[in-house]
């Protein structure tokens, strides 16, 4: 084994450990869900048991922007136990990708087999508005440094791993089902991911367009393919904060994701539930 790989690794197994070290009662849940933009109030539903800050697990990243709250909760949901992860890491923050998805390889190791992961991002699709959800079908990943750069870690799956379906179909009908039979506008789309923390230029989102992107974020796909590495099944729900640079005449500000994911916070909410619920 080459030692780069040995070493990362075992940092992995060393949170994993420490994580199953503090759950002293039930089972280790085998679904984990992100808490993005607007979903931040699904953890008020949820009976926690157990909440640890990420400072606190060996080799975990820190949450450093405003509305992730940098905590690893345990808990159940609908009846399911879940781990919920308040707070994500994002490559703008100057994290390398492959530490932006460190945390699901750990999900991994401890045996979760379901990723829920959730974000804020601009709309580029004329059919779909701001306060919205679009269900991810597929990603465009051209800007994104793999997260699997550097040795393969053999423990967690192949060199050359397939990426024809990196969000599970089955998923993405069950939420379109879902989101039918209980009144939640879901649009199907494919999120196209960019290094940020600047928006995209007006020009940069016309080049998206015309490349079949539906929307336009700074985060997801990193851990969307670790998580494909790894053999987890993989949901993801953006929500549509903005119309995207040039599509409207407003300026782009966080603090408009953040107004517009607290509108689409409930519905956003009701179907992550119901769809932990189906599972």
């Amino acid at each position: 084994m080459i030692e780069s790989e040995r070493t990362a690794t075992e940092a992995v197994y060393k949170a994993a450990y420490y994580i199953k070290s503090k759950i002293t009662e039930g089972d280790i849940p085998s679904i984990c869900i992100v808490l993005g933009s607007g979903l931040a109030p699904l953890a008020d539903g949820c009976e926690v048991e157990l909440s640890i800050p990420y400072a606190n697990i060996p080799d975990f990243p820190v949450s450093t922007v405003p509305g992730h709250e940098g905590r690893l909760i345990v808990g159940t949901l609908e009846g399911k136990r879940v781990f919920m992860m308040s707070g994500r890491f994002h490559h703008y923050e100057g994290y390398d990708t492959s530490v932006c998805s460190f945390y699901v390889r750990v999900m991994k190791n401890l045996g979760v087999t379901t990723l829920y992961l959730t974000n804020a991002a601009g709309g580029i699709a004329d059919s779909i508005n701001p306060a919205e959800l679009m269900v991810v079908t597929d990603h465009l990943s051209f800007f994104c440094e793999s997260p699997l750069i550097g040795p393969n870690m053999e423990d967690f799956g192949v060199r050359f791993p397939d990426q024809s379906q990196v969000y599970d179909p089955e998923y993405v009908d069950m939420l379109m089902k879902i989101a039918g039979e209980n009144g939640i506008k879901l649009h199907k789309g494919i999120y196209a991911y960019m290094k940020g923390p600047q928006y995209e230029t007006p020009a940069e989102i016309r080049a998206l367009k015309n490349m079949g992107a539906d929307a336009v974020g700074m985060s997801t796909v990193p851990e969307a393919v670790t998580a494909s590495h790894c053999g987890i099944r993989i949901a993801a729900v953006s929500l549509i904060s903005n119309k995207a640079a040039g599509l409207s005449d407003k300026k782009l500000s966080h603090e408009e994701v953040m107004e517009c994911a607290a509108k689409a916070s409930s519905d956003s909410c009701k179907l992550a539930r119901l769809f932990i619920k189906s599972l």
